[in-house]
């Protein structure tokens, strides 16, 4: 079974990070009108809804999103439902006694449901979670929360440690609906090369290890 887990985007009614730019569609041509076809160009944040950061976006001389390995995005993960509070960032005694048995980790922190609005007060990650779970082979993170990082953060300790890591990031997936457990992850970012982030069309797929 698949599971999607991506934001619907919808031209004017998406929201994005606040005074970034956000999707707009303009119809070139259109067979409503009378044209033999469709034709749309779309303009908005690289950092639109699901999304992949590429390290570029926090790292000077890093790559972009284009470069990224597809086997960051591609395989086993587990989701992980935490309790965390607003404005918070995740600890690494608030995993309990999940194990991180696979390279991919998907975070619930249920702060952050839909993108019809912008909940400022999401939670995002400490960084020492980063080392905690790189040192364990984890080399994805992925989270309900448009940042791993709280909104107001001037020096972003969680993507540095990010990039010192090798561990690439996926933002605002759609996980309130997601049972926790193991699943296959499938999140590609488009090929955007030397581009800072890229919209994801993320999914899961259940397997025989996926709860029922």
């Amino acid at each position: 079974m698949l599971i999607d887990i991506t934001h619907p985007l919808i031209p004017g009614e998406s929201a994005v990070w606040p005074n970034d730019t956000p999707l707009t569609r303009e119809v070139i041509m259109d067979v409503a009108k009378g044209d033999v076809i469709t034709l749309s160009t779309l303009r908005s944040t690289t950092h639109l809804g699901t999304h992949a950061d590429g390290p570029n976006h926090y790292g000077q001389g890093a790559c972009g999103v284009g470069e990224m390995p597809l086997d960051h995005y591609i395989g086993p993960c587990r989701v992980i439902r935490v309790n965390a509070a607003p404005h918070s960032r995740v600890a690494i005694d608030m995993l309990g006694d999940t194990p991180i048995d696979v390279p991919r980790i998907l975070l619930d922190t249920g702060t952050f449901t839909t993108i019809e609005h912008f909940n400022e007060a999401f939670a995002a990650l400490d960084p020492d979670l980063i080392d905690f779970l790189a040192d364990q082979g984890v080399r994805t993170i992925g989270l309900d929360s448009p940042s791993v990082d709280i909104l107001d953060s001037k020096d972003l300790p969680t993507h540095a440690r990010c990039l010192a890591r090798d561990v690439a990031i996926i933002e605002a997936l759609r996980l309130q609906d997601v049972p926790p457990g193991l699943y296959e992850l499938m999140a590609q970012p488009l090929k955007l090369m030397g581009v800072d982030g890229s919209p994801v069309r993320a999914v899961l797929r259940t397997t025989d290890q996926s709860p029922t």
